[in-house]
């Protein structure tokens, strides 16, 4: 069958507002240009990520009404460290609030001012906790995943020589290689089970440790059954084992694959690492069974990490959201290709082709989803990662000025889907009216979340 079905009937509905162009245009002012700034209520269909935004099946709901809120050693917990492990297989399971929590406790125990983590492409809050430890935020993803024509079935992957040569040429200053499945800033990318057993080799020549974050790593497990060869016999389950099994931890935000409102945990086998992280996690998140965490909410995870296995649901994932990569191409919208799992790329140098990079094209395009169609998106470009030299005081661009639409999981339908093909392609058919933009306040660090600007 040609038709995509939700693998889910809908119980429970939630009312949309709908707004006129012209009060968009006053709300987006008001926001002083930045949707991160924009009330949720003033948003038509909200792009602006996956994280925390998924619908909850009534098996995590009755989940909640289980939790167990003892302070220590609640049953959730051990629910939690039992789903965990199942999937990661690491020894020491230790939950956070959030992913960026998992984040900060592993900079904080193991990482120095002279420090150096490479990675296929670091997140905006992972380069951030990295560098906020004096440490260097390395990105040495593959070539191919600085094109975003090229369809390179796995442009997530890790380079593997750059690797090598980082390793041997900074020995003793890498505490640990860190793979992001699926690559998110290079446009939601899968990565290889061949890429990370190649790295797990490097990195054991090295004898350094090789650490996943694993946000998607659901949709990363599909996207190895469908396009790696030798994969297709074989479930999400057991690829998923396959390639934990070659890290020697995780972390992991669960508001993703999951389908967690909140949550996020560190999954190692090194004890004297798990020690360092449990002490501090105990001064600033709480007690190591319940990290930050209500019981309810660990009861949710661990059902959401075993639902998100199941393979109606990613098969459905992985094709309805090619479904609006596929109609926007053919309406020939600049985009990221192949397409990602949990979000579609708009390119927004190619799509705002007549703003130069000062001009902030990828954010610009961003405000104007928002005034056309009431859709709220996130740039991850020129605000998000550009920076200047701290030598020479050049502002460097990043290598993408991308606009990321991220679909909520198991949210919005397939006519959803439709009104934002639609209004997208028309869009870029009058793309020159795009209005360039210029900072008035700019954070140092993680920028796009407060700046502020004005069009130019």
């Amino acid at each position: 069958m040609k038709t995509i079905i939700e693998p889910f009937r809908i119980k429970v509905v939630e009312p949309m507002r709908l707004t006129t162009r012209e009060q968009r245009e006053k709300l987006i002012l008001e926001a002083d240009l930045n949707p991160f700034r924009l009330k949720a209520e003033s948003v038509l269909i909200d792009l602006l990520t996956d994280s925390g935004t998924s619908a909850m099946s009534i098996n995590q709901w009755a989940g909640v009404m289980r939790g167990d809120e003892s302070y220590a050693g609640s049953t959730s917990f051990y629910n939690f460290e039992a789903s965990v492990r199942n999937v990661f297989g690491h020894q020491f399971v230790i939950p956070t609030h959030q992913g960026r929590a998992a984040e900060r406790l592993l900079c904080d125990a193991v990482l120095s001012s002279d420090s150096i983590v490479p990675g296929n492409t670091h997140f905006d809050t992972t380069r951030a906790n990295i560098e906020n430890s004096g440490a260097e935020a390395l990105d040495i993803p593959i070539a191919e995943a600085r094109d975003p024509r090229d369809l390179h079935p796995f442009k997530g992957n890790i380079d593997l020589g750059l690797l090598e040569n980082c390793l041997k040429r900074n020995s003793g200053k890498v505490p640990f290689v860190l793979i992001t499945i699926t690559n998110n800033s290079a446009g939601g990318q899968p990565v290889s089970l061949e890429n990370i057993k190649a790295a797990r080799k490097v990195c054991d020549e090295n004898s350094v440790p090789l650490f996943l974050d694993a946000a998607r790593f659901a949709e990363n497990a599909w996207f190895i059954k469908i396009r790696e060869a030798g994969q297709a016999h074989r479930t999400a389950t057991e690829i998923a084992q396959e390639v934990f099994s070659y890290s020697d931890g995780a972390l992991m935000s669960m508001k993703k694959d999951a389908f967690g409102n909140i949550g996020g945990v560190l999954s190692l086998n090194s004890k004297d690492w798990a020690i360092k992280i449990r002490t501090n996690l105990i001064m600033t998140e709480g007690f190591p069974t319940y990290g930050g965490l209500a019981g309810r909410d660990l009861e949710a995870l661990a059902i959401g990490l075993e639902e998100v296995l199941h393979e109606d649901y990613l098969e459905y994932r992985i094709r309805s959201t090619a479904y609006v990569g596929e109609h926007l191409a053919q309406a020939g919208v600049p985009l990221v290709q192949p397409f990602g799992g949990h979000a579609i790329y708009l390119d927004g140098r190619r799509f705002c082709d007549h703003l130069a990079d000062e001009s902030l094209p990828g954010w610009a395009l961003s405000v104007a989803l928002y005034e056309e169609l009431g859709i709220r998106a996130c740039e991850i470009g020129n605000v998000m990662f550009g920076h200047r030299d701290p030598k020479s005081g050049e502002w460097i661009w990043p290598d993408l000025d991308l606009v990321r639409l991220a679909i909520p999981r198991r949210v919005y339908t397939q006519s959803h889907m439709d009104y934002v093909i639609e209004g997208i392609s028309e869009l870029y058919g009058k793309r020159s009216s795009i209005r360039g933009l210029r900072f008035t306040e700019r954070p140092d660090v993680l920028p796009h979340f407060s700046a502020r600007f004005a069009f130019l």
